[in-house]
Protein backbone atom coordinates (compact mmCIF):
# COMPACT_ATOMS: atom_id res chain seq x y z
CA UNK A 1 0.00 0.00 0.00
CA UNK A 2 1.36 3.40 -1.00
CA UNK A 3 0.91 5.92 1.76
CA UNK A 4 1.65 9.65 1.66
CA UNK A 5 2.45 11.73 4.74
CA UNK A 6 2.26 15.52 4.93
CA UNK A 7 3.69 17.84 7.57
CA UNK A 8 1.95 21.08 8.55
CA UNK A 9 -0.80 21.56 5.95
CA UNK A 10 -1.78 25.15 6.80
CA UNK A 11 -4.95 24.81 4.74
CA UNK A 12 -3.13 24.23 1.46
CA UNK A 13 -5.23 21.24 0.40
CA UNK A 14 -5.26 22.09 -3.30
CA UNK A 15 -1.48 22.21 -3.47
CA UNK A 16 -1.05 19.01 -1.48
CA UNK A 17 -3.47 17.08 -3.70
CA UNK A 18 -1.84 18.52 -6.83
CA UNK A 19 1.51 17.30 -5.57
CA UNK A 20 0.06 13.85 -4.89
CA UNK A 21 -1.33 13.70 -8.42
CA UNK A 22 2.09 14.57 -9.79
CA UNK A 23 3.68 11.86 -7.66
CA UNK A 24 1.17 9.34 -9.00
CA UNK A 25 1.88 10.28 -12.61
CA UNK A 26 5.60 9.89 -12.09
CA UNK A 27 5.46 6.96 -9.68
CA UNK A 28 4.82 3.24 -9.79
CA UNK A 29 1.15 3.47 -8.85
CA UNK A 30 -1.69 5.29 -7.15
CA UNK A 31 -1.44 6.61 -3.62
CA UNK A 32 -3.97 4.89 -1.37
CA UNK A 33 -4.15 7.20 1.64
CA UNK A 34 -2.85 10.57 2.86
CA UNK A 35 -1.94 11.23 6.50
CA UNK A 36 -1.61 14.83 7.72
CA UNK A 37 0.29 15.65 10.91
CA UNK A 38 -1.58 18.72 12.08
CA UNK A 39 -2.25 22.40 11.41
CA UNK A 40 -4.79 21.12 8.92
CA UNK A 41 -7.05 24.18 9.24
CA UNK A 42 -10.52 22.85 8.41
CA UNK A 43 -11.92 26.38 8.08
CA UNK A 44 -15.52 26.50 6.84
CA UNK A 45 -16.33 30.20 7.22
CA UNK A 46 -15.32 33.49 8.80
CA UNK A 47 -16.40 32.39 12.28
CA UNK A 48 -14.01 29.43 12.09
CA UNK A 49 -11.20 31.80 11.16
CA UNK A 50 -11.74 33.73 14.38
CA UNK A 51 -11.18 30.50 16.32
CA UNK A 52 -7.64 30.01 15.03
CA UNK A 53 -4.94 31.09 17.47
CA UNK A 54 -3.29 33.63 15.18
CA UNK A 55 -3.57 37.43 14.91
CA UNK A 56 -6.23 38.66 12.49
CA UNK A 57 -3.77 39.62 9.74
CA UNK A 58 -2.75 35.95 9.41
CA UNK A 59 -6.28 34.61 9.06
CA UNK A 60 -6.89 33.46 5.50
CA UNK A 61 -9.66 31.24 4.20
CA UNK A 62 -7.45 28.94 2.09
CA UNK A 63 -9.15 26.09 0.21
CA UNK A 64 -10.74 23.66 2.68
CA UNK A 65 -14.20 25.25 2.42
CA UNK A 66 -14.46 24.02 -1.18
CA UNK A 67 -14.17 20.43 0.04
CA UNK A 68 -16.60 21.09 2.86
CA UNK A 69 -19.24 22.54 0.53
CA UNK A 70 -18.93 19.71 -1.98
CA UNK A 71 -17.50 21.92 -4.72
CA UNK A 72 -14.48 19.62 -4.63
CA UNK A 73 -13.84 16.15 -3.24
CA UNK A 74 -10.60 14.84 -1.80
CA UNK A 75 -9.11 12.52 -4.46
CA UNK A 76 -7.64 10.22 -1.84
CA UNK A 77 -8.77 9.16 1.64
CA UNK A 78 -7.27 11.76 3.98
CA UNK A 79 -6.77 11.26 7.72
CA UNK A 80 -5.46 14.06 9.94
CA UNK A 81 -4.83 15.10 13.52
CA UNK A 82 -5.09 18.57 15.00
CA UNK A 83 -2.15 20.87 15.63
CA UNK A 84 -1.93 24.27 17.29
CA UNK A 85 -3.29 26.38 14.41
CA UNK A 86 -6.74 24.97 13.78
CA UNK A 87 -10.37 25.98 13.43
CA UNK A 88 -10.80 24.72 16.97
CA UNK A 89 -14.57 25.20 17.11
CA UNK A 90 -14.98 22.90 14.09
CA UNK A 91 -12.72 20.15 15.43
CA UNK A 92 -14.32 20.41 18.87
CA UNK A 93 -17.57 19.15 17.34
CA UNK A 94 -15.81 15.80 16.75
CA UNK A 95 -13.93 14.88 19.96
CA UNK A 96 -14.00 11.19 19.01
CA UNK A 97 -13.24 11.85 15.36
CA UNK A 98 -15.38 12.06 12.25
CA UNK A 99 -15.66 13.39 8.72
CA UNK A 100 -14.95 17.09 8.28
CA UNK A 101 -15.68 16.73 4.57
CA UNK A 102 -16.32 13.80 2.24
CA UNK A 103 -13.24 11.54 2.24
CA UNK A 104 -11.45 13.67 4.88
CA UNK A 105 -11.42 12.14 8.37
CA UNK A 106 -10.32 13.72 11.65
CA UNK A 107 -8.95 11.31 14.27
CA UNK A 108 -10.33 13.37 17.16
CA UNK A 109 -8.58 14.39 20.38
CA UNK A 110 -7.03 10.92 20.15
CA UNK A 111 -8.08 8.03 18.02
CA UNK A 112 -7.27 4.73 16.33
CA UNK A 113 -8.67 3.44 13.03
CA UNK A 114 -7.80 0.77 10.50
CA UNK A 115 -7.41 0.93 6.75
CA UNK A 116 -6.68 -2.21 4.73
CA UNK A 117 -5.56 -3.87 7.93
CA UNK A 118 -3.09 -1.09 8.79
CA UNK A 119 -3.66 0.27 12.30
CA UNK A 120 -3.34 4.06 12.45
CA UNK A 121 -3.44 6.04 15.70
CA UNK A 122 -2.87 9.64 16.61
CA UNK A 123 -3.15 12.38 19.21
CA UNK A 124 -4.04 16.00 18.44
CA UNK A 125 -2.57 19.21 19.82
CA UNK A 126 0.70 20.12 21.50
CA UNK A 127 1.96 19.58 25.02
CA UNK A 128 1.90 22.28 27.71
CA UNK A 129 2.39 21.13 31.28
CA UNK A 130 0.11 23.69 32.94
CA UNK A 131 -2.93 22.43 31.00
CA UNK A 132 -2.01 18.75 30.83
CA UNK A 133 -3.97 17.68 33.93
CA UNK A 134 -7.06 19.80 33.22
CA UNK A 135 -10.32 18.59 31.75
CA UNK A 136 -11.74 19.67 28.40
CA UNK A 137 -13.42 22.78 29.77
CA UNK A 138 -13.10 25.08 26.73
CA UNK A 139 -15.99 25.80 24.39
CA UNK A 140 -16.80 28.55 21.91
CA UNK A 141 -16.89 31.44 22.07
CA UNK A 142 -13.27 31.29 23.23
CA UNK A 143 -11.42 34.02 25.09
CA UNK A 144 -7.76 34.98 24.74
CA UNK A 145 -6.69 32.11 27.01
CA UNK A 146 -8.99 29.28 25.92
CA UNK A 147 -8.34 29.86 22.23
CA UNK A 148 -4.87 28.48 23.02
CA UNK A 149 -5.55 25.98 25.77
CA UNK A 150 -8.17 24.24 23.59
CA UNK A 151 -5.40 22.59 21.57
CA UNK A 152 -3.20 21.56 24.50
CA UNK A 153 -2.89 17.80 25.04
CA UNK A 154 -4.62 16.41 28.16
CA UNK A 155 -3.62 13.46 30.30
CA UNK A 156 -6.94 11.68 29.69
CA UNK A 157 -6.07 11.12 26.01
CA UNK A 158 -2.60 9.84 26.83
CA UNK A 159 -4.09 7.58 29.49
CA UNK A 160 -6.59 6.09 27.05
CA UNK A 161 -3.89 5.39 24.47
CA UNK A 162 -1.74 3.72 27.12
CA UNK A 163 -4.48 1.16 27.69
CA UNK A 164 -3.87 -0.28 24.23
CA UNK A 165 -2.06 -3.62 24.05
CA UNK A 166 -2.35 -4.65 20.40
CA UNK A 167 0.46 -3.65 17.98
CA UNK A 168 0.33 -0.20 16.39
CA UNK A 169 1.49 0.23 12.80
CA UNK A 170 1.44 4.02 12.43
CA UNK A 171 1.09 6.83 14.94
CA UNK A 172 0.71 10.58 14.34
CA UNK A 173 1.51 13.49 16.63
CA UNK A 174 1.90 17.18 15.87
CA UNK A 175 4.85 17.92 18.14
CA UNK A 176 7.82 15.55 18.32
CA UNK A 177 8.32 12.99 21.09
CA UNK A 178 10.92 14.36 23.46
CA UNK A 179 14.43 12.88 23.00
CA UNK A 180 13.72 11.47 19.53
CA UNK A 181 16.49 13.70 18.17
CA UNK A 182 19.04 11.50 19.95
CA UNK A 183 18.16 8.62 17.61
CA UNK A 184 18.82 10.40 14.32
CA UNK A 185 21.40 12.64 12.75
CA UNK A 186 21.42 15.22 15.53
CA UNK A 187 24.45 16.96 14.10
CA UNK A 188 22.69 17.61 10.81
CA UNK A 189 19.52 18.74 12.61
CA UNK A 190 21.45 21.33 14.60
CA UNK A 191 23.28 22.41 11.49
CA UNK A 192 19.96 23.07 9.79
CA UNK A 193 18.18 24.45 12.87
CA UNK A 194 20.90 25.81 15.11
CA UNK A 195 18.37 27.50 17.40
CA UNK A 196 17.30 24.04 18.63
CA UNK A 197 20.67 23.51 20.29
CA UNK A 198 19.81 24.70 23.79
CA UNK A 199 16.61 22.64 23.97
CA UNK A 200 18.34 19.55 22.57
CA UNK A 201 21.22 19.83 25.02
CA UNK A 202 18.78 20.35 27.91
CA UNK A 203 16.52 17.60 26.56
CA UNK A 204 13.48 19.92 26.66
CA UNK A 205 12.65 19.91 22.94
CA UNK A 206 9.48 17.98 22.20
CA UNK A 207 6.59 16.49 24.11
CA UNK A 208 7.18 14.25 27.17
CA UNK A 209 3.63 12.91 26.74
CA UNK A 210 4.40 11.83 23.17
CA UNK A 211 7.65 10.28 24.37
CA UNK A 212 5.68 8.30 26.94
CA UNK A 213 3.35 7.04 24.22
CA UNK A 214 6.25 6.16 21.95
CA UNK A 215 7.74 4.00 24.68
CA UNK A 216 4.40 2.30 25.35
CA UNK A 217 2.98 1.83 21.84
CA UNK A 218 6.23 1.11 19.97
CA UNK A 219 4.64 1.70 16.56
CA UNK A 220 6.38 0.70 13.35
CA UNK A 221 6.15 4.31 12.09
CA UNK A 222 5.74 7.59 13.93
CA UNK A 223 5.09 10.78 11.93
CA UNK A 224 5.21 14.37 13.23
CA UNK A 225 5.39 17.97 12.02
CA UNK A 226 5.35 21.24 14.03
CA UNK A 227 9.06 22.18 13.96
CA UNK A 228 9.13 22.77 10.19
CA UNK A 229 12.10 20.60 9.33
CA UNK A 230 12.51 17.16 7.83
CA UNK A 231 14.16 14.77 10.27
CA UNK A 232 14.33 10.97 10.41
CA UNK A 233 15.34 8.73 13.29
CA UNK A 234 15.36 5.05 14.12
CA UNK A 235 14.57 4.11 17.71
CA UNK A 236 15.31 0.58 18.92
CA UNK A 237 13.05 -0.25 21.85
CA UNK A 238 14.27 -2.17 24.86
CA UNK A 239 12.59 -5.50 25.56
CA UNK A 240 11.40 -6.43 29.03
CA UNK A 241 11.58 -10.18 28.43
CA UNK A 242 14.45 -12.00 26.76
CA UNK A 243 12.01 -14.04 24.70
CA UNK A 244 10.47 -10.96 23.06
CA UNK A 245 11.65 -9.79 19.67
CA UNK A 246 13.20 -6.34 19.49
CA UNK A 247 10.90 -3.63 18.12
CA UNK A 248 11.98 -0.49 16.31
CA UNK A 249 10.15 2.70 15.39
CA UNK A 250 10.92 4.63 12.22
CA UNK A 251 10.35 8.31 13.02
CA UNK A 252 9.89 10.99 10.39
CA UNK A 253 9.09 14.67 10.85
CA UNK A 254 8.18 16.82 7.85
CA UNK A 255 8.18 20.51 6.96
CA UNK A 256 5.26 22.81 6.15
CA UNK A 257 3.59 23.10 2.75
CA UNK A 258 5.70 25.61 0.88
CA UNK A 259 7.76 25.52 -2.31
CA UNK A 260 11.28 24.15 -1.84
CA UNK A 261 10.32 22.48 1.44
CA UNK A 262 10.18 18.81 2.45
CA UNK A 263 6.48 18.72 3.31
CA UNK A 264 5.50 15.42 1.69
CA UNK A 265 6.79 11.84 1.80
CA UNK A 266 5.53 8.71 0.06
CA UNK A 267 6.28 5.31 1.57
CA UNK A 268 5.10 1.76 1.02
CA UNK A 269 3.70 -0.19 3.96
CA UNK A 270 2.58 -3.76 4.24
CA UNK A 271 -1.18 -4.27 4.39
CA UNK A 272 -3.71 -7.07 4.54
CA UNK A 273 -4.90 -7.79 0.97
CA UNK A 274 -8.04 -9.43 2.35
CA UNK A 275 -8.99 -6.40 4.50
CA UNK A 276 -11.83 -4.12 3.35
CA UNK A 277 -10.97 -1.14 1.16
CA UNK A 278 -12.71 1.21 3.57
CA UNK A 279 -11.98 3.03 6.81
CA UNK A 280 -12.81 0.97 9.90
CA UNK A 281 -13.09 1.61 13.61
CA UNK A 282 -10.61 -0.18 15.85
CA UNK A 283 -12.41 -2.55 18.23
CA UNK A 284 -9.83 -2.30 21.02
CA UNK A 285 -9.92 1.51 20.92
CA UNK A 286 -13.72 1.60 21.05
CA UNK A 287 -13.61 -0.71 24.05
CA UNK A 288 -11.19 1.61 25.85
CA UNK A 289 -13.45 4.58 25.10
CA UNK A 290 -16.37 2.76 26.73
CA UNK A 291 -14.30 1.73 29.75
CA UNK A 292 -12.93 5.23 30.40
CA UNK A 293 -16.17 7.13 29.82
CA UNK A 294 -16.60 7.80 33.55
CA UNK A 295 -13.22 9.56 33.61
CA UNK A 296 -14.41 12.44 31.42
CA UNK A 297 -13.78 15.81 33.03
CA UNK A 298 -15.13 19.10 31.66
CA UNK A 299 -13.76 21.33 34.41
CA UNK A 300 -10.57 23.33 34.71
CA UNK A 301 -9.69 21.43 37.86
CA UNK A 302 -6.31 19.67 37.83
CA UNK A 303 -6.55 15.92 38.30
CA UNK A 304 -4.52 12.76 37.91
CA UNK A 305 -5.40 9.56 36.11
CA UNK A 306 -6.05 6.41 38.18
CA UNK A 307 -2.96 4.37 38.99
CA UNK A 308 -2.00 1.43 41.14
CA UNK A 309 -1.09 3.44 44.22
CA UNK A 310 -3.73 2.28 46.67
CA UNK A 311 -5.94 5.31 46.09
CA UNK A 312 -8.08 3.93 43.29
CA UNK A 313 -10.33 0.91 43.08
CA UNK A 314 -9.61 0.58 39.35
CA UNK A 315 -6.57 1.62 37.34
CA UNK A 316 -6.49 -0.88 34.49
CA UNK A 317 -8.90 0.06 31.69
CA UNK A 318 -7.39 -2.12 29.00
CA UNK A 319 -9.75 -4.08 26.77
CA UNK A 320 -10.68 -7.63 27.69
CA UNK A 321 -12.00 -10.16 25.18
CA UNK A 322 -15.42 -10.00 26.79
CA UNK A 323 -15.53 -6.22 26.60
CA UNK A 324 -14.41 -6.24 22.96
CA UNK A 325 -17.15 -8.74 22.12
CA UNK A 326 -19.71 -6.54 23.84
CA UNK A 327 -18.62 -3.59 21.68
CA UNK A 328 -18.78 -5.71 18.53
CA UNK A 329 -22.31 -6.76 19.42
CA UNK A 330 -23.35 -3.13 19.91
CA UNK A 331 -22.06 -2.41 16.40
CA UNK A 332 -23.58 -5.59 14.92
CA UNK A 333 -20.03 -6.72 14.15
CA UNK A 334 -19.77 -3.95 11.54
CA UNK A 335 -16.72 -1.78 12.17
CA UNK A 336 -16.95 0.22 8.95
CA UNK A 337 -16.90 3.96 9.62
CA UNK A 338 -20.23 5.24 8.22
CA UNK A 339 -20.12 7.90 5.52
CA UNK A 340 -22.37 10.16 7.55
CA UNK A 341 -20.81 13.56 6.92
CA UNK A 342 -23.23 16.44 7.10
CA UNK A 343 -22.82 20.19 6.85
CA UNK A 344 -23.26 21.74 10.29
CA UNK A 345 -22.27 25.35 9.58
CA UNK A 346 -22.70 27.81 6.76
CA UNK A 347 -19.99 27.59 4.14
CA UNK A 348 -17.87 30.53 3.09
CA UNK A 349 -19.15 32.38 0.03
CA UNK A 350 -16.50 34.63 -1.55
CA UNK A 351 -19.24 36.77 -3.10
CA UNK A 352 -21.00 37.30 0.24
CA UNK A 353 -18.44 37.72 3.04
CA UNK A 354 -19.89 37.64 6.55
CA UNK A 355 -17.35 39.14 8.93
CA UNK A 356 -19.79 39.23 11.85
CA UNK A 357 -20.91 35.59 11.66
CA UNK A 358 -22.00 34.38 15.07
CA UNK A 359 -20.03 31.69 16.88
CA UNK A 360 -22.10 28.74 18.06
CA UNK A 361 -21.15 25.77 20.22
CA UNK A 362 -22.56 22.99 18.05
CA UNK A 363 -23.48 19.39 18.68
CA UNK A 364 -22.41 17.40 15.62
CA UNK A 365 -24.80 14.63 14.51
CA UNK A 366 -21.83 12.36 13.77
CA UNK A 367 -20.76 12.57 17.40
CA UNK A 368 -24.32 12.09 18.60
CA UNK A 369 -24.68 8.93 16.50
CA UNK A 370 -21.28 7.59 17.56
CA UNK A 371 -21.90 8.15 21.28
CA UNK A 372 -25.37 6.62 21.13
CA UNK A 373 -24.11 3.55 19.31
CA UNK A 374 -21.22 3.05 21.71
CA UNK A 375 -23.05 4.16 24.85
CA UNK A 376 -20.62 6.92 25.83
CA UNK A 377 -20.82 10.60 26.72
CA UNK A 378 -20.76 13.40 24.16
CA UNK A 379 -18.28 15.81 25.74
CA UNK A 380 -20.00 18.79 24.10
CA UNK A 381 -23.39 17.89 25.55
CA UNK A 382 -21.86 17.76 29.02
CA UNK A 383 -20.05 21.03 28.35
CA UNK A 384 -23.25 22.77 27.32
CA UNK A 385 -24.98 21.57 30.46
CA UNK A 386 -22.05 22.75 32.58
CA UNK A 387 -22.12 26.08 30.77
CA UNK A 388 -25.79 26.52 31.58
CA UNK A 389 -25.34 25.48 35.20
CA UNK A 390 -22.02 26.99 36.14
CA UNK A 391 -21.01 29.29 33.26
CA UNK A 392 -17.67 27.52 32.87
CA UNK A 393 -16.86 28.88 29.41
CA UNK A 394 -15.35 32.32 29.03
CA UNK A 395 -16.71 35.15 26.93
CA UNK A 396 -15.43 35.74 23.45
CA UNK A 397 -13.30 38.77 24.26
CA UNK A 398 -9.99 40.13 23.15
CA UNK A 399 -9.54 37.61 20.36
CA UNK A 400 -8.36 40.19 17.87
CA UNK A 401 -5.57 41.07 20.26
CA UNK A 402 -4.09 37.58 20.25
CA UNK A 403 -0.34 37.89 20.15
CA UNK A 404 2.42 35.39 19.66
CA UNK A 405 2.80 34.38 23.27
CA UNK A 406 0.65 32.75 25.91
CA UNK A 407 -0.18 35.96 27.71
CA UNK A 408 -3.46 34.50 28.88
CA UNK A 409 -1.85 31.55 30.61
CA UNK A 410 0.10 31.15 33.78
CA UNK A 411 3.72 30.10 33.46
CA UNK A 412 4.38 26.40 33.72
CA UNK A 413 5.28 25.21 37.17
CA UNK A 414 7.67 22.73 35.57
CA UNK A 415 10.41 24.54 33.74
CA UNK A 416 11.40 21.40 31.83
CA UNK A 417 7.90 20.33 30.83
CA UNK A 418 7.56 22.29 27.66
CA UNK A 419 7.41 21.33 24.05
CA UNK A 420 8.30 24.85 23.10
CA UNK A 421 11.48 26.60 22.09
CA UNK A 422 12.84 29.30 24.33
CA UNK A 423 14.89 30.69 21.47
CA UNK A 424 13.36 32.41 18.46
CA UNK A 425 13.00 30.33 15.34
CA UNK A 426 14.33 32.48 12.46
CA UNK A 427 12.35 30.33 10.03
CA UNK A 428 9.11 31.69 11.45
CA UNK A 429 7.24 34.98 11.39
CA UNK A 430 7.11 37.05 14.55
CA UNK A 431 3.46 37.85 15.16
CA UNK A 432 4.15 41.00 17.13
CA UNK A 433 6.25 42.63 14.45
CA UNK A 434 5.04 45.86 12.90
CA UNK A 435 5.90 44.73 9.41
CA UNK A 436 4.33 41.58 8.09
CA UNK A 437 7.13 39.78 6.33
CA UNK A 438 10.23 41.96 6.03
CA UNK A 439 11.70 40.46 9.17
CA UNK A 440 10.91 36.89 8.24
CA UNK A 441 14.21 35.08 8.01
CA UNK A 442 14.38 31.74 6.31
CA UNK A 443 17.05 29.35 5.29
CA UNK A 444 17.73 29.64 1.61
CA UNK A 445 18.93 26.07 1.44
CA UNK A 446 18.38 22.75 3.13
CA UNK A 447 20.41 19.59 2.96
CA UNK A 448 17.68 17.15 2.04
CA UNK A 449 19.77 14.23 0.87
CA UNK A 450 21.98 13.75 3.88
CA UNK A 451 20.87 10.54 5.62
CA UNK A 452 18.90 11.41 8.73
CA UNK A 453 20.13 8.38 10.67
CA UNK A 454 23.80 7.95 11.30
CA UNK A 455 24.41 4.47 9.85
CA UNK A 456 25.55 2.17 12.62
CA UNK A 457 24.17 -0.94 10.96
CA UNK A 458 22.72 -2.18 7.71
CA UNK A 459 19.24 -1.68 9.10
CA UNK A 460 19.85 1.96 9.87
CA UNK A 461 21.35 2.48 6.45
CA UNK A 462 18.38 0.90 4.71
CA UNK A 463 15.96 2.94 6.81
CA UNK A 464 17.68 6.18 5.92
CA UNK A 465 17.20 5.45 2.24
CA UNK A 466 13.53 4.74 2.79
CA UNK A 467 12.90 8.40 3.62
CA UNK A 468 14.67 9.87 0.61
CA UNK A 469 13.69 13.19 -0.92
CA UNK A 470 10.58 13.32 -3.15
CA UNK A 471 9.96 17.02 -3.29
CA UNK A 472 8.02 17.38 -6.50
CA UNK A 473 5.66 20.29 -6.96
CA UNK A 474 2.90 21.13 -9.41
CA UNK A 475 3.20 24.16 -11.61
CA UNK A 476 0.94 26.12 -9.26
CA UNK A 477 3.65 25.97 -6.59
CA UNK A 478 6.56 27.06 -8.75
CA UNK A 479 8.39 30.08 -7.39
CA UNK A 480 8.48 33.35 -9.26
CA UNK A 481 11.47 35.64 -9.49
CA UNK A 482 10.00 37.68 -6.64
CA UNK A 483 10.14 34.64 -4.37
CA UNK A 484 13.75 33.87 -5.18
CA UNK A 485 15.04 37.41 -5.00
CA UNK A 486 18.21 37.37 -2.98
CA UNK A 487 18.24 33.58 -2.81
CA UNK A 488 20.63 31.24 -4.58
CA UNK A 489 19.34 29.52 -7.68
CA UNK A 490 18.29 25.93 -7.09
CA UNK A 491 20.43 23.27 -8.66
CA UNK A 492 19.17 20.32 -10.62
CA UNK A 493 19.99 16.81 -9.59
CA UNK A 494 21.90 14.41 -11.77
CA UNK A 495 19.81 13.43 -14.74
CA UNK A 496 20.15 9.76 -14.04
CA UNK A 497 19.23 9.86 -10.37
CA UNK A 498 15.82 8.35 -9.65
CA UNK A 499 13.90 9.44 -6.59
CA UNK A 500 13.23 6.75 -4.00
CA UNK A 501 10.28 6.29 -1.68
CA UNK A 502 9.09 3.80 0.89
CA UNK A 503 11.30 0.74 0.85
CA UNK A 504 13.73 2.30 -1.55
CA UNK A 505 11.76 1.74 -4.75
CA UNK A 506 12.06 4.33 -7.48
CA UNK A 507 9.28 6.88 -7.56
CA UNK A 508 10.02 7.39 -11.22
CA UNK A 509 12.59 6.60 -13.80
CA UNK A 510 12.14 10.10 -15.19
CA UNK A 511 14.71 12.53 -13.77
CA UNK A 512 13.19 14.99 -11.35
CA UNK A 513 14.37 18.47 -10.57
CA UNK A 514 16.01 18.99 -7.21
CA UNK A 515 14.25 21.82 -5.49
CA UNK A 516 17.04 22.98 -3.23
CA UNK A 517 20.78 23.08 -2.98
CA UNK A 518 22.45 20.16 -1.27
CA UNK A 519 24.80 22.28 0.78
CA UNK A 520 24.28 24.21 4.00
CA UNK A 521 24.43 27.97 3.39
CA UNK A 522 27.09 29.98 5.13
CA UNK A 523 24.48 32.52 6.16
CA UNK A 524 20.74 32.91 6.25
CA UNK A 525 19.21 35.52 3.98
CA UNK A 526 16.09 37.58 4.36
CA UNK A 527 13.40 37.08 1.76
CA UNK A 528 9.84 38.27 1.38
CA UNK A 529 7.14 35.67 1.10
CA UNK A 530 4.32 36.23 -1.34
CA UNK A 531 2.07 33.60 0.17
CA UNK A 532 0.71 35.43 3.19
CA UNK A 533 -1.59 32.52 3.97
CA UNK A 534 1.34 30.54 5.29
CA UNK A 535 2.22 32.01 8.64
CA UNK A 536 3.97 30.78 11.69
CA UNK A 537 3.47 31.96 15.22
CA UNK A 538 5.58 31.91 18.32
CA UNK A 539 2.37 31.50 20.26
CA UNK A 540 2.97 28.95 22.97
CA UNK A 541 6.64 29.59 22.18
CA UNK A 542 6.17 27.00 19.47
CA UNK A 543 7.46 26.98 15.93
CA UNK A 544 4.39 26.08 13.94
Amino acid sequence: MRLAVAGCCHGELDKIYETLALAERRGPGRIDILLCCGDFQAVRNEADLRCMAVPPKYRHMQTFYRYYSGEKKAPVLTIFIGGNHEASNHLQELPYGGWVAPNIYYLGLAGVVKYRGVRIGGISGIFKSHDYRKGHFECPPYNAATIRSIYHVRNIEVYKLKQLKQPMDIFLSHDWPRSIYHYGNKKQLLKTKSFFRQEVENNTLGSPAASELLEHLKPTYWFSAHLHVKFAALMQHQTMDKGQSTKATKFLALDKCLPHRDFLQVIEVEHDPSAPDSLEYDAEWLTVLRATDDLINVTERLWNMPENNGLHTRWDYSATKEAINEVLERLNHDLKVPNNFSITAACYDPSKPQTQMQLVHRINPQTTEFCAQLGITDINVRLQKAKEDQHLCGDYEGLDDVEGNDSGEDPSEYNTDTSALSSINPDEIMLDEEEEYDDSIVSAHSDVNTPSVEPSSDQASDFSASFSDIRILPSSMTVSSDDTSGSPVCKEGNSGDPVEVGDGKDLTTVPLKRLSDEHEPEQRKKIKRRNQAIYAAVDDNDTA
